[in-house]
């Protein structure tokens, strides 16, 4: 392995870690404050809402809402989702359902 490849692994390391590293080494000897962690518990599913409903809506660079099956399927995935309260049913929900109308 070549030197600089050996610095630029290195250097990735130190990109992905210490991010990480510092807020843990911090948060352990203080008291995270109330607020930030009532602001926190909205991170996830704004996350997940932003990555799921730029893959529905939109087609190449544009808003797709006329025949797109995967408006369909999603509604179908939120549905079984909230009844079901499982990923993994939701996941194969998710799939059956955009192979299905894929066929359609």
């Amino acid at each position: 392995m070549s030197n600089y490849l050996l610095l630029v692994i290195i250097c990735l390391f130190g990109a992905s870690y210490l991010p990480r590293l510092f807020p843990m080494m911090y948060f352990a000897k203080h008291k995270v404050p109330e607020w930030f962690s009532e602001w926190m518990k909205f991170v996830p599913i704004s996350l997940f809402a932003a990555l799921v409903f730029k893959d529905v809506f939109l087609t190449d660079n544009a808003i797709d809402l006329i025949g797109n099956v995967k408006i369909i399927a999603m509604l179908i995935v939120a549905v079984v989702a909230y009844k079901s309260r499982s990923m993994a049913i939701s996941v194969l929900t998710g799939l059956a359902a955009i192979f299905l109308l894929n066929l359609i």
